[in-house]
């Protein structure tokens, strides 16, 4: 893929996710999500088994901000030890702390309660959007996009692809299942943290067509 799809693709992804996380918004706030949160909850819910429930609690804990930290260390040094990368530090950098902060920002702006229905956690702050949905997907997302180019074969970058979305998506049902969340909270943060991660790549493709044009029109 050049460079002008690459743009164009985190502009069009970027888009979409401030739609949608507008619509979700929207409707959080005129109460008319209330129906679809119910009856996601109800289904969920509904699985609850003692052994499930330790396996949503392992995939909670995997997305918890302690756990995210130490991934984010360990996945720095082997971008830079082992794969020799520089600028990509930066771009993972921003895109898991800029998905801390927007993640604090709009919790404070919205300030929604967390569901109290069938908790099987304990758990305080605000519910929308939800900070393990929006890390989540910022720490697979960019993980795939880096990780992407070092893949050649077909089945490998499907293989990256599947682990990461699972990844996110088993992070969100748990906080749905352990009672925390409500549905439109985690749509809510994968949204939110679309566009983030889709802003910060959009930055960092940019800067590499611009440093490299330079290096070319300077060695010419």
């Amino acid at each position: 893929m050049n460079i002008k799809k690459y743009l164009f693709s985190a502009f069009i992804i970027s888009l979409v996710s401030v739609i949608g996380f507008g619509i979700i918004s929207l409707l959080i706030s005129d109460q008319k999500i209330r129906y679809f949160d119910s009856k996601v909850i109800t289904a969920v819910q509904g699985l609850e088994t003692p052994g499930l429930t330790e396996v949503m609690k392992f995939f909670t804990f995997i997305g918890s901000t302690k756990v995210v930290i130490i991934l984010s260390l360990v996945l720095l040094f082997f971008l830079y030890k082992v794969l020799h990368h520089r600028l990509e530090l930066i771009l993972f950098a921003s895109v898991i702390g800029g998905a801390g902060i927007l993640n604090g920002v709009l919790k404070h702006l919205f300030q929604r309660a967390r569901p109290n229905l069938h908790r099987l956690i304990e758990i305080g702050g605000f519910s929308f959007p939800s900070g393990h949905a929006m890390s989540a997907f910022a720490l697979y997302g960019v993980i795939a996009f880096l990780f992407w180019r070092h893949i050649s074969t077909r089945i490998g970058r499907t293989i990256l692809i599947i682990v990461s979305c699972f990844m996110i998506f088993a992070i969100g049902i748990s906080r749905i299942y352990l009672g925390v969340h409500y549905p439109s909270d985690i749509v809510g943060g994968y949204f939110a943290s679309g566009f983030w991660l889709s802003a910060a790549i959009w930055v960092f493709q940019f800067y590499k067509e611009k440093r490299y044009n330079r290096k070319h029109t300077h060695n010419n």
